[in-house]
């Protein structure tokens, strides 16, 4: 496998004392999607909000796009084509998704979003001010605008929550037509069928902890993620096309 186009290295970080970072790393190879698990508060989204440049950290450092950072910032990575998908609070409620792809576009070019935003069933909606989304409609024009900015990595904290089993569906397909286009994804989640059917490599993340466990269909067998997050019963990948 080449080189990864993202890293966060060995970061550790905590806060009031417990840490909640002990030597946490996660990968990101063009073309390919990183599934990251781990229960609620283990560190996931203050992992991906460290390699963001969103948050510092006691140790570690970022790499993206050939360049090392010991102190990442958003919009230096952004230049370089990150772009940082959160779990909420993307989108300004009293604009509309058009101006929102408008300005995405005057700032930064990319993609033209609008075959996306039909498929994502919001052509609607266009006009209407975010604030008045559900938040599954809110969550589509989400990642409508990081197909919009056509980044060269992704980092998306937990898309698939709530949303409809459709909507899911829909948005892995999109996640793997970008990472078919290039994109060096990683994704969070607690959804698992649907990230295993997208990912190429999985992360479990525990105690503050990360854990490389290769393929879907190698962490679907691993004794320990499956005592430790999966919970019985038996577990099979099917893959997403895309």
């Amino acid at each position: 496998m080449s080189r990864p186009i993202f890293a966060v290295e060995g970061a550790g970080k905590s806060f009031g004392g417990r840490a909640v970072l002990k030597s946490a790393s996660v990968w990101a190879y063009a073309g390919r999607i990183t599934a990251l698990f781990g229960r609620n508060g283990c560190g996931k989204s203050t992992l991906l909000k460290f390699g963001a440049g969103l948050t510092g950290a006691e140790y570690g450092s970022v790499q993206f796009a050939g360049r090392a950072y010991l102190r990442a910032r958003l919009p230096d990575l952004a230049r370089d084509g990150l772009f940082y998908l959160p779990s909420e609070g993307l989108l300004s409620p009293r604009m509309t998704l058009r101006q929102h792809l408008h300005a995405l576009r005057f700032v930064t070019g990319g993609a033209d979003a609008m075959p996306t935003v039909e498929r994502l069933g919001l052509a609607g909606l266009l006009d209407q001010d975010v604030g008045e989304f559900s938040g599954g409609e809110r969550r589509r024009a989400e990642v409508s605008l990081a197909v919009a900015r056509a980044p060269v990595c992704l980092l998306a904290d937990e898309p698939f929550a709530g949303v409809s089993p459709a909507d899911a569906e829909v948005l892995g397909g999109v996640f793997r037509e970008m990472a078919g286009r290039g994109c060096a994804m990683v994704i969070t989640g607690h959804e698992v069928p649907q990230l295993m059917r997208i990912a190429d490599d999985v992360v479990w993340m525990t105690e503050g902890s990360t854990h490389h466990l290769g393929t879907p269909a190698q962490a679907a067998v691993n004794e320990q993620f499956r005592r430790g997050y999966l919970g019985p019963g038996r577990w099979t990948v099917a893959r997403t096309p895309g």
